[in-house]
């Protein structure tokens, strides 16, 4: 008699080529009209399935989890952060909690690079001037003056594979590469990088041209750039951000590019995500700040590589083996 399949209840839309796989490999509930679950749903999810496939907008907590059903016991979640997943309390119910790392890697470093160039030298404001209402009257030698970024130092906060690739690309483009990070990462890596380590935070952010946060957001890193710390930073310096929104302290951000004390910003997170800091759109309609919309690992090639690392997971786990993606509470 063929082994029953698993039920496995996905709460987003994936690419078609995941869904496709997934529907084949398992008894699989798909979102067609891809709304997020609300807590309803996700209790309704747990108590039914054997595995939940979530995504950030997901917040599987302890209220949740402790309604889980008694064949439920994988989380294998559509994304690296599991900061919106209480990985502590599955622990301790029997829950394995499986993610999808390194295949975002140089997406999310790309677009980081581009928001790294897109502040100083005004993109997105040039790109408007051929949009919108007035008619471009020509080049002209002080017009639309940004700043170069050749021979600036860049700060990079995290340097795991992100940062790492975010500071290989910095370098081409003729940055100096510092960073802060848990642990020092091998001296090959340093030398072929010519990067500069800091122990401390706040003596490398005073020192800093652009800052980069590429680490991920846990407890310890909430408002690691809290309004202290961003008063550290130069005038002129400014802040790029395509790791998780809550890592920044947005209010006091907002607040110090208002009054001219940074020069601004390029951000691909926010800290109440969806919503968006209405003092935030309103400094990217002035210039000051670049805005974008949680897109900086958006890639189809990306998004089907996390759904084949889903399904492995999820085989491997069925299969009474230890998925090769488990997340545990002291990898946090």
């Amino acid at each position: 008699m063929p082994k029953k399949k698993p039920l496995v209840v996905v709460t987003r839309r994936l690419p078609e080529r995941v869904e496709t796989r997934m529907r084949e490999l398992f008894d699989t509930e798909l979102n067609a009209d891809d709304r997020p679950f609300g807590q309803a749903e996700l209790v309704d999810a747990v108590k039914r399935a054997d595995v939940l496939v979530p995504t950030i907008t997901d917040r599987v907590d302890a209220s949740v989890l402790s309604q889980a059903g008694p064949n439920f016991k994988l989380i294998a979640n559509f994304g690296n952060g599991v900061d919106h997943i209480d990985v502590a309390t599955a622990l301790a119910r029997g829950i394995t909690v499986t993610n999808t790392p390194g295949v975002l890697t140089e997406d999310v470093a790309d677009m980081t690079m581009a928001l790294i160039l897109a502040v100083p030298r005004r993109l997105t404001e040039g790109a408007t001037v051929l949009t919108g209402s007035s008619e471009w009257s020509g080049w002209s030698p002080t017009w639309m003056l940004g700043h170069r970024i050749w021979g600036k130092r860049l700060g990079i906060i995290g340097m795991g594979r992100i940062g790492t690739a975010v500071a290989k690309r910095a370098k081409a483009f003729g940055l100096q590469i510092h960073y802060h990070n848990r642990r020092r990462v091998a001296a090959e890596l340093e030398q072929a990088l010519e990067a500069t380590y800091w122990e401390s935070l706040d003596q490398m952010l005073a020192r800093m041209d652009i800052v980069s946060v590429n680490c991920p957001h846990t407890p310890a890193t909430f408002h690691l750039l809290s309004a202290r710390r961003l008063k550290l930073l130069k005038s002129d310096a400014y802040v790029v951000n395509t790791a998780r929104g809550e890592i920044i302290d947005e209010n006091a951000l907002v607040r110090m590019i208002e009054a001219g004390e940074l020069g601004g910003a390029g951000l691909d997170v926010f800290e109440r995500e969806p919503a968006v800091n209405p003092k935030l759109a309103k400094l990217a309609r002035q210039h000051k700040v670049v805005l974008l919309p949680h897109m900086a690992s958006s890639t189809i090639e990306g998004r089907i590589d996390m759904g084949e690392k889903v399904i492995v997971n999820i085989r491997t786990f069925m299969d009474g083996h230890r998925p090769p993606d488990r997340v545990l509470p002291a990898m946090l």
